[in-house]
Parts: C-alpha cells; sequence; structure tokens
C-alpha cells in the first residue's frame, strides 16, 4: 500500500485536487491518498511547512508527501524530493523544507532532473506524480535527480533572541480555523532561553504573564466555571509545540476569536520578556 499526502494551495472550487488525485491513481496502483489542506494561503511557504510539519510524524515510514505550494520551477527554484525520518517530500526548493527540518541532516536529497523525460513542458505536478510513482515502485531517488546536500534557506519570518537572552520576537506564521494564531517560537527554544525566569508575552498593546498548560487551565477554577472564563485570551504550547495565542471557547463566526478580537494577522510580531 503506497501512502501519499497532499498538501496544497489549489483550495476547494476548482477541479485542480481531483486532477491530482486522478494522476496520481493513474500512476499508482491502488493509492491511499491523503489530505492534509488544500487551503494554504496562496504561495504561504511558511503555513504550508508549519501544517507538514505539524502532521507528518502521525503517517508511518515511507509516506510520500507531496506539497504544492509555491511549486512552479524556476531558474533559481528547483524541485526536489527528500528523504528525511524515513518518509519522502516532494515540492519545490522555496523554503518550505529548509524550515521542515530546521539544519537537521535529511537522510538524502536530489535536485529533480527527468522534466526533460515527460511530456513537452509538464506542470509541477506531473512532475511531482512521477517521482512520487517512482518511489512508490522502490526506486531510488538518484535515478530521477542529482543528488544536493543543502537547502534554500529562506530567513523570513526567523523568531530573534536578544544577544543577552532578555527576549524572544516572534511571529504570527498560522492562524487556524478557531482563529487561533500560532507563532514561530518553539517551546525548546522558550525553555532554553527562560531558564524559569518570570516572563511577559506582548503583542499589540496586550499583555499575558502565563503560559497555560491546556484551553481550560484557568487559576481559581474552583471558584469559578469554566464559562466564566469563555472569552479569555491565553497564550499556550500547542500539540506541535508552538506558542500560540488564543481565545478561550472561540468562534470566529459567531463570538470572534484572538485573530478578530485581539487584531493579529499573518506576520505580526509576538515578543517574550524575561524578567531578571
Amino acid at each position: 500500500m503506497s501512502i501519499i499526502t497532499l498538501t496544497t494551495d489549489f483550495g476547494l472550487k476548482d477541479h485542480f485536487v481531483g486532477a491530482l488525485k486522478g494522476k496520481l491513481i493513474s500512476s499508482i496502483d491502488n493509492p491511499t491518498i491523503v489530505d492534509i489542506s488544500h487551503n494554504i494561503d496562496l504561495f504561504n511557504t511558511l503555513e504550508a511547512s508549519y501544517c507538514i510539519a505539524a502532521s507528518y510524524k502521525n503517517f508511518p515510514k515511507g509516506t510520500i508527501h507531496i506539497i504544492g505550494v509555491d511549486s512552479e520551477k524556476t531558474e533559481s527554484t528547483q524541485h526536489i524530493a527528500m528523504q528525511w525520518e524515513d518518509q519522502y517530500f516532494i515540492c519545490a526548493d522555496n523554503g518550505i523544507l529548509s524550515a521542515l527540518i530546521q539544519k537537521k541532516i535529511p537522510q538524502k536529497m536530489v535536485a529533480i532532473s527527468i522534466h526533460d523525460r515527460l511530456q513537452e513542458d509538464p506542470t509541477p505536478m506531473n512532475v511531482f506524480v512521477a517521482v512520487a510513482s517512482h518511489i512508490t515502485r522502490g526506486g531510488l531517488l538518484n535515478v530521477i535527480g542529482k543528488e544536493i546536500t543543502e537547502l534554500k534557506i529562506v530567513n523570513e519570518l526567523t523568531p530573534v533572541i536578544a544577544t543577552d537572552g532578555s527576549s524572544i520576537k516572534g511571529n504570527i506564521i498560522y492562524i487556524d480555523q478557531f482563529g487561533n494564531c500560532v507563532t514561530n517560537i518553539s517551546k525548546k527554544m522558550f525553555e532554553d532561553i527562560a531558564l524559569k525566569r518570570a516572563y511577559t508575552i506582548s503583542f499589540h498593546t496586550k499583555k499575558l504573564e502565563r503560559i497555560h498548560r491546556y484551553y481550560s487551565d484557568f487559576k481559581n477554577i474552583d471558584k469559578y466555571s469554566l464559562k466564566t472564563f469563555e472569552g479569555n485570551a491565553l497564550a499556550l504550547f500547542n500539540e506541535n509545540e508552538y506558542l500560540e495565542i488564543a481565545i478561550y471557547k472561540s468562534n470566529p463566526k459567531t463570538v470572534g476569536s484572538a485573530s478578530t478580537l485581539l487584531g493579529l494577522k499573518f506576520r505580526d510580531v509576538v515578543t517574550i520578556t524575561f524578567k531578571e
């Protein structure tokens, strides 16, 4: 059984996702196709990387992840295939995979070079499907590309740690359907710098001085019902261990969310300041 995941910015209105699945079914015997997301913001490589990082560990070894976000091949952007943690990732070298692996060394990476073996002017998805098909047949990456040792590093929205360790400045990199705002500040980064010091989390004019263990983790809960805290802003490390700003029991369609009520948007700065 071949497991193929799809992460794209194609949306669901048009035919693109269906056509891609048709290509896979036509090229691979009985594939299991899993949609991670087709609603990535257009060309948003950071959002795509976050979604892949949040999901790939749930899949078995040998899973192939096709990422169709900003996937056009250009003079400065190659198509690449990477084997990492016994799974395969196929996409353009546009920063998605460098953000995913965080300077760790993958098992193998190649710059895909089979374009001239396919139909004239193949689309990125035609190339990615051909590579996925090759992998499912047990083919080696070296057969479909030249081995490379480095990925394109995109420094956009990288957390900044003050030289004296007094603060971490990060950015909102993902907003989920609940309106929760995920930053690029990881739990490990926070713990390495915090050293158990008190801290303040600030964004716009709002400040928080506590990181919740889970959404309903409020103080004095023995005195008040949880309903009392609905609408309160909070911070926590989500299941992917990134700092998230949320509103307890938020609903973007009715009462609002962290994005709407706190005015947080993609790229907005979130700063953690440590107290001596």
